[in-house]
């Protein structure tokens, strides 16, 4: 028995893969089942190709956390220090220091990975022989 699957190369095929999936949700059919779950891994495969995730820039973090809260810049600053560090904060000019992490992560709860920016790539020297 030869089973199809849909090799997404466009949005179209994405869209027609998707489509696939939920014909076979319902199935109940071990070889359905089989191709369901290679077809969600080829869409999964695609979406992270085509829409890749980043973390959030820090003043957008921010942005959101106050949203989410219903914050003011005011209630920020036992967490930050002071109003001018706030606004350097939620203006991108300033990184956060450890203790700000540290009192970011226990109020909001979130991972001090999202708070820490990434390390740049470490440059490799090329040396002659």
């Amino acid at each position: 028995m030869k089973a199809k699957l849909i090799v997404i190369e466009d949005d179209a095929d994405h869209g027609e893969a998707k489509k696939l999936v939920g014909e076979l949700i319902g199935s109940d059919d071990p070889a359905d089942r089989a191709r369901m779950a290679a077809q969600a891994r080829l869409i999964e495969a695609y979406e992270r190709a085509r829409w890749p995730r980043r973390a959030p820039r820090l003043p957008d973090l921010m942005a959101y956390l106050m949203d989410q809260h219903g914050l003011s810049r005011a209630d920020l600053v036992p967490l930050l220090g002071t109003p001018s560090r706030v606004s350097e904060v939620l203006n991108g000019k300033r990184e956060l220091s450890l203790t700000m992490v540290r009192r970011l992560r226990e109020r909001f709860h979130i991972s001090a990975d999202l708070l820490i920016p990434p390390r740049p790539a470490a440059r490799t020297r090329n040396r002659a022989a």
